[in-house]
């Protein structure tokens, strides 16, 4: 059935069954990191910025944070730069760290501005280092093999963690109906650039917010139980135990634990989003179904 043949009442049911949804999200802030195929798909990138701007009109206060992994790896190709990882994480030395501010802080964040206004939004691009908003130290990576006595340390140039966010701008934006959309790029004290990953990015920078949501967006459906199923509604106490049991690891353990520590920081609740779904955002937020793994503490509920 296409738009013109869509029952009205059907319309009108639908919205009416969001009300409640809407009620209790307005004036709270909703954390989501954009990315994966929801980034790089013409129809999913349409519906993503439709569903930000919605949810700004009904009274949310949406905050994007977006990565832009393929995007890097692209152009350093292009540039006939190497491309190294160390345990998933780009080796980034100081020339593959000016690709990184031009990919995600100008091409990328940019795109990404254009796309929600253009749906009628009004968005503002920032990094990390505008008022030295997240302030970065360098990630140590340690290695240990059973016949070492001390563990190595591997150098792998400008990768950070976040030792702080600064919330003063993010909020000022918001006020005054910006939808701000950050690229995962920090500074420390020395005036230095850092490439953070941008899961890690979104769930401190919910936590400095006190945002009611984080929502990590990604390419799988969400957590799988040995049967196939999506584990949802997973309190923290139920997360530490199947990381510790080896139920979750890989790829998905760093998105569990960005969402896990996000909640005990203080977020109301995190969750897994299956970002290939259209409009994903929208039906985690405002439906009773949801689209992918949710964290809350049920200490707090």
């Amino acid at each position: 059935m296409n738009q013109q043949e869509r029952d009205p009442r059907q319309v009108v049911e639908i919205l009416s069954e969001a009300l409640p949804y809407i009620q209790r999200f307005s004036g709270k802030t909703v954390v989501i990191k954009y990315g994966g195929n929801a980034m790089t798909e013409d129809t999913l990138t349409d519906s993503f910025a439709r569903d930000v701007v919605l949810l700004k009109e009904v009274g949310l206060n949406p905050v994007v944070v977006h990565g832009g992994g393929p995007q890097i790896g692209e152009l350093l190709k292009r540039l006939n730069i190497e491309s190294r990882f160390v345990d998933g994480m780009r080796v980034t030395d100081a020339e593959t760290m000016d690709v990184v501010e031009m990919v995600l802080g100008g091409l990328v964040n940019k795109s990404i501005v254009n796309q929600i206004n253009q749906a009628g939004g009004k968005a503002i691009g920032l990094t990390g280092k505008d008022n030295a908003q997240i302030r970065a130290r360098q990630l140590k990576v340690e290695r240990k093999t059973p016949e070492m006595t001390v563990p190595e340390i591997i150098d792998i140039g400008h990768v950070g963690d976040v030792a702080h966010v600064s919330t003063d701008l993010i909020e000022m934006l918001s006020q005054a109906d910006y939808i701000p959309v950050i690229a995962p790029i920090g500074v420390d004290e020395h005036g230095h650039s850092y490439n953070i990953n941008a899961d890690l990015v979104a769930g401190k920078v919910a936590e400095a917010l006190k945002a009611e949501k984080l929502m990590l967006l990604t390419n799988v459906a969400g957590l799988m139980n040995a049967e196939g199923e999506v584990m949802t509604g997973l309190s923290t106490e139920a997360v530490d135990r199947l990381i510790e049991d080896g139920v979750i690891y890989g790829g998905m353990l760093p998105k569990i634990r960005c969402a896990l520590g996000a909640v005990k920081g203080g977020v109301n609740s995190a969750v897994i989003v299956d970002g290939r779904v259209p409009h994903a955002t929208l039906l985690e937020i405002f439906t009773n179904a949801g689209v992918g793994t949710l964290i809350t503490d049920k200490a707090s509920q």
